[in-house]
């Protein structure tokens, strides 16, 4: 039986100061249990690090630990409570296990990196036989310890973002690293407010260095900029741009289908995906008839013809070169006659300082994008997050470029 203790004591990684008291086995339940016991007098406050005598042990606790050939393994001790005359009686902190935590330093580590190989949470706990809010709690600590460590010395370009987070207009606001590629913050909200509170997780200092921001053209998002670093140039992000034009272009479509179908004519009926595709992402089963489809003297072909046009603003080498180009585009919209594209065309020209500060730093949103797609993605696994702070720990968790593992494992 001490052979057996003493290979647990291995396995787990003990120092002196803890011994095996016992190990008990569970066929029926699948489950080893390990009992600790504290054999040492020798004791450190876990506040100020001075030595100081045993106080007391207090109530017994269980830890999960990393599975024993299938088994569940938990271990089992009364954590000894210190008595220092500076701090009074503290709790200490076992070797094995983090404060406050349901699960050793070694266990934690294993279910981040399976979350992390699977991708999805839901399965993620089904491997690891824990309920999603004991997933939850592991993500948020991994989460916690990673944003401690990390460091945004290097930011100099951010984007800023907005993405549907639950129905009925829902949003979350997300900060972007460009150059790094990694999340940077999430909050709730699409407001100056929310904005503002993305700014705030960049040290003061920080944010004094930032050079660009690119972003859409929703005011609060420019208003954050002006407010926490003025020094940064607004970049209007061509992504965006582009989700407006296909808008109006699709308005454009939606009014004249209505008025085609009035006289029976079904010409532009189910082509909506069509003009939203750029002509050089049009899959080949479309692209003969869409070829003689965009040609007809329709009010759809001209606002489909502009859009496609605008997409040589971003080609140009110089910002004096896209100006002119602009121009000459803005007059074309605004004499079209089409109200979406002219209401479309007038936007882009109250922003044009914004639109032509891509030429001094070439900075998307792309990779917000990006994170967007993969946002999504979790929170359909997920069946729909109801919590913003469970769904900002999977963001910041898969995206946020974090050092999650606990940094001293106990073996």
């Amino acid at each position: 039986m001490n052979d057996l203790h003493e290979h647990y004591r291995q396995l787990i990684g003990l120092d002196p100061a803890w011994a095996v008291e016992s190990v008990e086995l569970s066929l029926e339940e699948k489950r080893v249990v390990v009992e600790l016991r504290h054999a040492s007098e020798g004791l450190v406050c876990p506040e100020c690090g001075q030595s100081c005598p045993l106080a007391d042990h207090a109530p017994e606790r269980r830890w999960r630990h990393l599975d024993t050939m299938q088994f569940e393994t938990q271990l089992v001790a009364r954590l000894p409570r210190t008595k220092c005359e500076k701090c009074g009686v503290k709790t200490v902190t076992p070797a094995w296990a983090g404060k406050h935590s349901r699960f050793t330093l070694m266990f934690e580590a294993f279910a981040i990196q399976v979350l992390q190989a699977c991708n999805n949470v839901k399965r993620a706990a089904e491997l690891l036989r824990l309920d999603w809010g004991a997933v939850d709690t592991i993500m948020k600590r991994a989460v916690k310890r990673g944003l401690q460590r990390r460091s945004v010395d290097s930011v100099k370009r951010v984007g800023i973002d907005e993405k549907s987070f639950r129905k009925g207009h829902r949003y979350v606001s997300v900060m972007t690293d460009i150059e790094g590629g990694r999340v940077l913050e999430v909050s709730e909200g699409r407001d100056e407010k929310a904005a503002s509170q993305l700014w705030k997780s960049l040290p003061e200092s920080q944010r004094e260095r930032i050079e660009a921001a690119a972003i859409d053209m929703w005011p609060a998002f420019a208003s954050s900029v002006k407010a926490h670093a003025p020094q940064a140039e607004i970049v209007h992000d061509k992504f965006h741009v582009s989700k407006h034009l296909n808008d109006a272009v699709d308005q454009v479509r939606r009014h004249e289908h209505k008025q085609l179908l009035a006289a029976h004519d079904e010409r532009l009926k189910k082509t909506k995906q069509l003009w939203l595709w750029n002509e050089s992402n049009l899959p080949d089963q479309h692209r003969e008839s869409f070829a003689s489809l965009k040609e007809m003297d329709l009010k759809t072909s001209r606002a489909w013809a502009m859009k496609e046009t605008f997409r040589g603003f971003w080609t140009y080498s110089s910002a004096g070169h896209a100006r002119r180009f602009f121009s000459k585009w803005y007059d074309w919209a605004i004499r079209s006659r089409l109200d979406p594209m002219k209401k479309k065309a007038k936007m882009l020209k109250r922003h044009l300082s914004g639109l032509l500060s891509y030429f001094r730093h070439a900075i998307t949103n792309a990779k917000s994008e990006a994170f967007n797609s993969t946002a999504q993605f979790l929170k359909a696994a997920a069946r729909g997050l109801h919590r913003f702070d469970s769904f900002r720990t999977r963001i910041l968790f898969y995206c946020g470029g974090l050092d999650l593992l606990p940094a001293e494992l106990s073996h």
